[in-house]
């Protein structure tokens, strides 16, 4: 099997599996127990928040360990917007991922606030322009993703997060797919808050921490048992938040390899597709993405067809993000930077990561002309 689907979720580390083995098994305590089983279990909660907070650049206290992206998502929007003193308008841009969006839906339907979308351009970029318009004296929170999970583009959320203090607003931004591949520290990006998720970057699924800066209030989502301080009740998964932290740790420590390895094996493969599919189209920015983010629209086929074929190939891919498969409805993605719904449906999708070598990237090319040419030839016999 060829996996190109690491956008979706990444193998486990077998180092992050070693680091959570003893707090699934020994050292199993509840961090708030006052015994040493207990004490124990808190200790490794607070190195492994203490090993992110060193990643991205915040202090220890900032970190809130949460299920995953989704759940820190939730609770940025959810819980920055309600906590907020003033406004009742959000902006987000119509990338975002439907834990984003459906926060904000929610807002509106619940509790009265106004949402906006700003304007993107046919790669997916919202430039400072553009959010300065959508933007209003009452706007309480901005959310812009810092890399898209479907195209790959990256997103000037520093230059966005100035317009957004500009009138007050608090900048939040998704960085789950950036993880591993650009810088996180939340002073350079300017953001008062970020998402991240554990089982992007080689950690277990069900990971992963809203970074929330300690003069933004936040109002949780969970109530109960106060842990998180206050921020998220529940009591801690100390193994995932402590393998979480170890892979993050290795990730960044392997970014710099990881882009140049991406940057070329990213550019083989869109250069051999788009070569030997007739019609095929990038998708996304050409320069602004991550460069083992490519996706593709393919004329004339489905690509759900293709990626049947693909599987049946040995090539594991997507069609975009994992969370929306089975819906028969197009990418809002793509529909959102101008591919026609029908095209939109043929889009297929390839994330390359650590593990992935060059003669993979070849064959998987090759299995993609196969793939499409297959296809083809049964929806237009």
């Amino acid at each position: 099997m060829i996996y190109l689907d690491h956008a979706a979720t990444t193998p486990v580390r077998h180092e992050a599996i070693e680091a959570m083995w003893p707090y699934l098994t020994g050292s199993f305590g509840n961090p708030s127990s006052r015994h040493e089983l207990g004490d124990e279990a808190a200790r490794a909660l607070a190195w492994a928040r203490s090993e992110v907070a060193s990643v991205v650049g915040c202090r220890a206290g900032e970190v809130v360990f949460t299920s995953g992206g989704t759940e820190a998502d939730n609770l940025a929007i959810k819980g920055i917007a309600l906590a907020r003193p003033r406004g009742r308008h959000l902006v987000v841009s119509p990338l975002e991922h439907e834990a984003v969006l459906e926060s904000a839906a929610y807002l509106a339907r619940h509790h009265g606030f106004a949402v906006s979308e700003v304007e993107v351009d046919g790669g997916g970029v919202v430039h400072p322009s553009a959010l300065a318009a959508a933007i209003r004296p009452d706007t309480a929170l901005v959310s812009v993703q810092l890399v898209n999970n479907e195209i790959g583009t990256i997103e000037p959320v520093a230059e966005l997060a100035a317009v957004a203090h500009e009138v007050g607003a608090i900048m939040h931004t998704d960085a789950v797919q950036a993880a591993g591949h650009l810088d996180l520290r939340i002073g350079a990006l300017d953001v008062d808050a970020m998402s991240l998720a554990g089982h992007k970057v080689g950690a277990p699924k069900g990971t992963g921490a809203l970074i929330v800066r300690g003069r933004v209030a936040l109002e949780p989502v969970l109530h109960g048992g106060g842990q998180e301080r206050g921020r998220r009740s529940g009591t801690e998964n100390v193994a995932g938040a402590v393998a979480f932290a170890t892979a993050l740790r290795l990730a960044e420590a392997e970014r710099v390899d990881t882009v140049a390895r991406a940057t070329r094996q990213g550019l083989a493969l869109r250069e051999a597709v788009l070569a030997g599919v007739d019609g095929a189209r990038l998708t996304g920015d050409a320069d602004r993405r991550l460069p083992g983010t490519v996706s593709f629209v393919f004329p004339g086929t489905s690509g759900e067809v293709v990626l049947l074929e693909l599987d049946r190939l040995g090539v594991t891919c997507s069609s975009g993000s994992a969370c929306a498969a089975g819906s028969s409805d197009p990418s809002h993605v793509l529909t959102a930077i101008g591919v026609p719904a029908d095209l939109a449906q043929t889009a297929v999708r390839f994330t390359l990561g650590p593990t992935t070598t060059d003669a993979e990237v070849a064959d998987a090319a090759t299995a993609v002309a196969h793939a499409v040419s297959a296809v083809r030839a049964i929806v237009n016999p």
